[in-house]
Parts: structure tokens; C-alpha cells; sequence
């Protein structure tokens, strides 16, 4: 037997209206009047399709924010190797053992090439925040210690 509804005594069935957050103000703001719209972003990650990466959906209270929204996401460049870089670490999370790179490459959707760019990518920004912050960070943790 197949049930697709909602059981006859789901408690979540009732009327609750749904809420969501603006992006730009954190204001809480009721599903019918919340505002969206879909920009291109080399950061998103959809959580269960692939093919939606490098799509993220913007929320808003109110239309300018929306439109501060958009601006941002228009002036932020897309970066095919930031989107890259995700795949792999998406796919590198989801392995219990460590796996060659072609194996990587076939189970996120990317070329070799394209895998390879992207760990490079990652491990370049892994570079950058320790050569900002490293010694920093490790004089917070030595700080720690009795």
C-alpha cells in the first residue's frame, strides 16, 4: 500500500503558516509575502540535485531589498572553479576512504580537469586564510593551554 498524504491526525497539517528570513535583514517575513528571486552563484550548492548548482535563491521582506540583493550577486563574479571545488568536497564528504582523484572526478559530474582546478582552487584559499590568520589562530590555541 502507498500513501502519499499527510496521515489523518498530522498535527503539521493544520493551518500554521509558514515563515522565512530576508537575506538582506534577517526581518521575519510570512511565506505569501516573502520575496525571491534566482541569481547565479559559484558558492551554491543544492543540497540533493546536482544540476542546481550555482543557483542560489534570494529571500526579501520588501523590494528594495530585494534589489540590493540582486546587485550584490550581480557584481559577484562567477567562478567556475569555487563551483568545482564544492562538487569535490560534496563528493569527498560522502566517502568513508580516501579516493583517487579520476574516481572523485566521475562521482561529482567534473572532468579530471575539472576536479583537479577545483581542489587546486580550494587549497589556494586554504593557503590565503593561513597565511592570514594561521599564526594568529595558533597563538589563540597556545593561549588556551594551561
Amino acid at each position: 500500500m502507498e500513501d502519499f498524504g499527510p496521515p489523518a491526525d498530522d498535527s503539521a497539517a493544520d493551518d500554521t503558516e509558514a515563515f522565512d528570513l530576508c537575506d538582506l535583514c534577517g526581518q521575519v517575513v510570512a511565506a505569501p509575502d516573502l520575496l525571491s528571486a534566482l541569481v547565479p552563484d559559484s558558492s551554491a550548492l543544492h543540497p540533493s540535485d546536482p544540476e542546481l548548482d550555482g543557483r542560489r535563491v534570494l529571500t526579501a521582506c520588501t523590494v528594495e531589498h530585494l534589489a540590493e540583493l540582486v546587485e550584490h550577486y550581480r557584481d559577484r563574479p562567477f567562478v567556475p572553479e569555487e563551483q568545482w571545488a564544492g562538487k569535490v568536497c560534496r563528493t569527498l564528504a560522502e566517502q568513508e576512504e580516501p579516493v583517487p582523484l579520476s574516481q572523485v572526478a566521475q562521482l561529482s559530474g567534473l572532468s579530471v580537469q575539472q576536479a583537479a582546478q577545483g581542489v587546486e582552487w580550494h587549497n589556494a584559499r586554504a593557503r590565503e586564510w593561513q597565511a592570514r590568520y594561521g599564526d594568529r589562530a595558533a597563538a589563540d590555541h597556545d593561549d588556551d593551554e594551561p
